[in-house]
């Protein structure tokens, strides 16, 4: 068991439910339709990394290093797409503008592809029974 992964996948499984609650019944007057539809997008894919981080922490298949860099791929891959996307989602109500900050969503993507990428090889290289 992996501990980091196990508590990464909860604190990310918990924030998504509380975020979509929050979207589901705070913002759903307040927001534009396709506003809120980015915002769903958000705690989506939040809610999917997090269960792969929950089911990465039950397995030792990959080795440390390799665990690392999913985790940190990961982590980040998260706080920077669905962060992003939460944040420009909702700037008509803070009256911030974080357009500047577009360019973050992909970045945060391509972290999460990355992520997902190694493991693939991982999966790929595992011996056959």
């Amino acid at each position: 068991m992996h501990r980091r992964f196990l508590i990464a996948g909860a604190i990310f499984g918990l924030t998504a439910v509380i975020l979509g609650a929050f979207a589901a019944h705070g913002l759903k007057e307040t927001i534009s339709a396709d506003s809120l539809n980015s915002f769903e997008t958000g705690v989506r894919f939040q809610m999917y990394h997090a269960f792969l981080l929950l089911i990465l922490g039950g397995f030792d298949f990959l080795t440390e290093k390799r665990l690392n860099w999913i985790f940190y791929l990961l982590c980040s891959g998260i706080l920077l797409f669905s962060g992003s996307i939460y944040l420009l989602s909702t700037s008509s109500l803070s009256e911030i503008n974080f357009k500047s900050i577009a360019l973050v969503t992909p970045l945060g993507g391509t972290l999460l592809i990355l992520g997902w990428a190694i493991l693939l090889l991982n999966f790929i290289k595992l011996k056959k029974k």
